[in-house]
């Protein structure tokens, strides 16, 4: 959804020539990567490859400058809050916001509507994460500013999508590249968006899950339907070490069990450890949206396989992209 609003390109001479037709993207929400058009996404892979360049080169533009960024996060988080915090003044601008309701007038019983409507008239931008599905589209309904999401219940978390695009891209390019999602794929929103991204640019697309995990029907159907890709299940990472270029391995998720038995069962059932990656394709990367658990040895992580940190620290770059993208500040 595009808010109302008028469109100007600000062109600032850094040393690289960023010409990019933002039209499409300003004032935009981002609550999903369904309704995200491939020209969108390239634009967002091309501006973070600049803040990439900005950020090396220890010269980064202060586009942002007397912005706001809200950051409204009623569900723990490190690196999506932290990043979008660095992104942000980074390019110049201010954050104010919160992590959990403690202090806050939701513990009054105030409503989200009303809380989104308060903090949309304090801040030119809000990135919101909530446990409800589909918290983030009401946002977006409600605030006059974009709304980006960091994740809403296991629905979706677009911006985990797009720097999971942009680490592959980095690493391994966009063209033939085999993919496997591994572990949580039913609760795991990091997945939801991925998947999408993968369809989009044709990337071979592997599931790897317990039966009681398995990516919901629903979104494997629509990729089939939309795109005409073809989608391979399995049970095992071995059954795919050898086969992929990368291993995108999520946590199995605690918190979204209604039953705590039925995930001590699953605890620990996806394990990447020297010994499997012995059987990996060559120039295989293991990636993680983090936090991880137990599901990746920290014996892996001196090895070239290892990916999880760039891939976490990409976000800066990834989010500086969007925010100065939907500020209409290029």
């Amino acid at each position: 959804m595009t808010k109302p609003g008028f469109s100007i390109v600000f062109f600032k001479d850094s040393g690289y020539r960023i010409i990019l037709n933002i039209m499409g993207l300003m004032s935009k929400d981002i609550i999903t990567t369904v309704d995200l058009p491939k020209e969108d996404v390239e634009e967002i892979m091309k501006q973070s490859e600049a803040m990439l360049l900005f950020l090396r080169d220890g010269r980064v533009p202060r586009l942002l400058k007397g912005k706001i960024l809200a950051t409204m996060f009623f569900e723990p988080s490190t690196r999506t809050r932290l990043s979008f915090t660095s992104a942000m003044l980074r390019l110049g601008g201010s954050v104010l916001g919160f992590s959990g309701t403690e202090g806050t007038s939701i513990k009054k019983g105030e409503s989200l509507e009303d809380t989104v409507r308060m903090v949309d008239s304090y801040s030119d931008i809000i990135v919101m994460r909530h446990p409800d599905m589909g918290s983030s589209a009401l946002a977006a309904r409600i605030a006059k500013n974009p709304v980006i999401s960091g994740g809403d219940g296991h629905n979706h978390h677009p911006t985990q999508g797009l720097m999971d695009l942009f680490t592959i891209m980095k690493e391994k390019g966009l063209r033939g590249v085999n993919v496997a999602l591994c572990g949580d794929l039913k609760y795991g929103r990091t997945t939801h968006s991925l998947i999408y991204l993968l369809a989009m640019y044709g990337l071979g697309i592997n599931l790897v899950s317990p039966a009681s995990l398995r990516m919901p029907a629903e979104i494997v159907k629509e990729i089939k339907r939309s795109n005409g890709c073809e989608i391979r299940e399995f049970r095992s990472m071995s059954e795919v070490v050898s086969d992929v270029d990368v291993l995108y391995v999520t946590r199995i998720q605690k918190e979204r069990f209604l039953n705590i038995s039925e995930y001590g069962k699953l605890e620990g059932s996806y394990r990447v450890d020297r010994k499997l990656l012995g059987k990996a394709k060559k120039g295989l990367i293991v990636m993680h949206p983090l936090p991880r658990v137990s599901e990746i040895s920290t014996e892996v992580d001196g090895t070239p396989f290892a990916k999880y940190f760039d891939h976490a620290a990409y976000g800066v770059p990834v989010r500086m992209a969007l925010l100065s993208l939907l500020l209409g500040k290029v």
